[in-house]
Parts: structure tokens; sequence; C-alpha cells
């Protein structure tokens, strides 16, 4: 097991170096900076410490240096927690993401349990109720899922918040604790508003998971170890659920670990539309005003997630099945 898990691990700290790097890179290849506009700001306020301020950015982050440079003082600063300041909102860039970052990662790993939980057992009865009537039903409303854009149910989702639920609509909060301290009322007002977004970002994620079980278990049924398994009288339910679930979710497994950030990268549209204050809005500016280290930041967060749910995926493949240590 060792050794099927720690060559995984040093590709996923090498995945993630380079990751860095060619992001920095690509952020800065666009002519001029923020640093041009934010000097332009400055003047046109007429500020009369426009040039010390100017250049105690450029010192601090090395913005007359090579782009080496401003790489390395960048990255090193990751580990004392400093990920730059973001010129575009004239913060550090920690201050920030880390309360957006908790509320997106609430909200996608909330959708993708629930797409999980909802769609491995639909996908595994419509598998073993073929051409039934259940299984046209459930084949259909996959259609629809996939087919009906994220941003369109989420306005769909607001009007019957608001006409069905009387719920305000948009954002994560009612008004009166968009700026409250953290409590247990908050907490429940936040769960009472997360349940648009999830079932928005879900949608199309469940009924594509459903399609992929069925196709998968249906293969699997064919194939002669199970009809072994059944002639020598084991239980109808102990052959789907041991015998063949066990190797039709293998692909499902595979694909978890890029669930994740694309949940994430995917709800960036649903998030504009419903006004939350996620990290898919402040990224797509970010990227927009080249603020190169706010940008960057994100940058690395979601291919951390990225190699980070891949790693967990093939360690959870070990679980499932030992032989794909030896592969």
């Amino acid at each position: 097991m060792q050794g099927f898990i720690v060559p995984r691990f040093l590709y996923m700290l090498v995945t993630m170096f380079f990751v860095s790097i060619v992001g920095f890179v690509i952020i800065n290849l666009p002519p001029g900076s923020y640093l041009d506009v934010y000097r332009e700001q400055l003047e046109a306020q007429g500020t009369t410490t426009t040039a010390s301020q100017l250049e105690t950015i450029v010192n601090q982050y090395g913005l007359d240096q090579p782009i080496y440079v401003q790489y390395w003082k960048w990255v090193s600063g990751f580990v004392q927690g400093d990920f730059g300041r973001s010129f575009a909102y004239n913060k550090d860039v920690s201050e920030l993401i880390w309360e957006r970052l908790i509320l997106t990662m609430l909200i996608s790993i909330t959708t993708l349990i629930v797409t999980w939980l909802i769609a491995i057992p639909i996908g595994i009865y419509s598998a073993t109720h073929q051409y039934q009537a259940s299984d046209h039903f459930f084949t259909t409303v996959g259609m629809i899922g996939l087919s009906i854009p994220n941003f369109l149910l989420a306005l769909i989702f607001m009007v019957i918040a608001a006409m069905v639920f009387d719920q305000s609509v948009g954002g994560l909060f009612s008004p009166e604790y968009q700026d409250a301290p953290w409590d247990v009322a908050k907490l429940w007002d936040l769960l009472k508003h997360m349940w648009i977004p999830v079932l928005v970002v879900g949608t199309s994620g469940t009924a594509g998971l459903v399609r992929m079980m069925r196709g998968n278990l249906l293969d699997v049924l064919k194939i002669a170890y199970i009809t072994s398994a059944r002639a020598k009288g084991l239980p109808e339910r102990r052959v789907i659920i041991v015998h063949a679930v066990r190797n039709a979710i293998h692909p499902l497994v595979m694909i978890l670990g890029t669930s994740l950030p694309q949940i994430i990268s995917g709800a960036s549209i649903v998030s504009m539309v419903l006004s939350l204050p996620t990290t898919g809005p402040l990224y797509f500016t970010a990227l927009l005003e080249q603020d190169m280290y706010l940008a960057g930041t994100f940058l690395v967060f979601l291919a951390g997630l990225l190699v980070i749910g891949n790693f967990l995926a093939d360690i959870l493949l070990v679980w499932i099945d030992p032989r794909i240590r030896y592969t």
C-alpha cells in the first residue's frame, strides 16, 4: 500500500509546483498590469503619496524584477500564509478569500454529497429495472436535467423561493444576517438559503452520474462472473450490491477527484445570478483585471483541490479493489 501511495503523493507535489509556475506566467502574459491602473487611479484622485505607495508595493513584491523573482516572492509567502495583495480591492488576498472559500467549499461539498446520495441509488434502480416505466421516467428526467442551463434553473428556483416559500432571494443570507457575527441563528439562515444553489449546481451532475451508473452497471451485469454468482444461488441483492456495483462504480470514483473543482468552476455563473459571496465571481473579476496575486492564489487552490481529489480517489479505488495497487 505504501509503495502505491507515496509515488502518487510525490506526483501531487510536483504537479502543484508546475501548475503554480504556468498559472503565474499566463496571468502575467497580457501587456500592462493592474499596477498601471492603480497608479492612474491614485493620480486621478490627486493623492500626494502616490510615489511612495507605488514604491512600497513595487519593492514588497519585486514588481520591478524579472518574473521568476516575482514568482519566488509570491510562492515563498504561501508558507507563512501571505498570498500577496489584491491591487483591485487594496486588501491582502488572505483577507479576501477565506470567508468566500469556506462558503464555496460548504456549498460544493454539500452538492457533491447530495449528488452521489441521489444518483447512485437511482442509477442502480434504473439498471436493474431496464426498459420499465421507472427506467424511462428517470432517463427522461436525467435528459431534462442535462439540457436545462444552470442559470435558467437558478432563475426558476429564485421565483419559487420568493412566491412559494416567501424567502428572500439572492445571496446566502437574509438582509438582517448579512453582516451579523456568526451564531446559531445565522448558521440556520445560511442552511435555509443553501438549498437553491445546491439544487441548481447539483442538477446536471446528478443527471450525468445517474446515466453513467446505469450504463456501467448494465455492462457489468452481462459479465460471466455475475451469471456464475447467480448460478451459485447467491441472493440477487448480494449479487448486485457486492459483486456488480463494486466494479461498476470504478469509473465514478475515478472522476470523483475532478468533481469538486468542476463544481466550484461551474458554479461561477450561478453565483453571479444568485449573488452568492463565493469564490467564482471574485476569481472571474481578478482574471479580467489582471489582479495577479488574487487570481494566482485562486488558481493554486483550485489546482490543489484537483490533485488532492485525484489522490483521494486513488486511495478509494485501492480500498474498493485491492488489485489496483499492483497496476
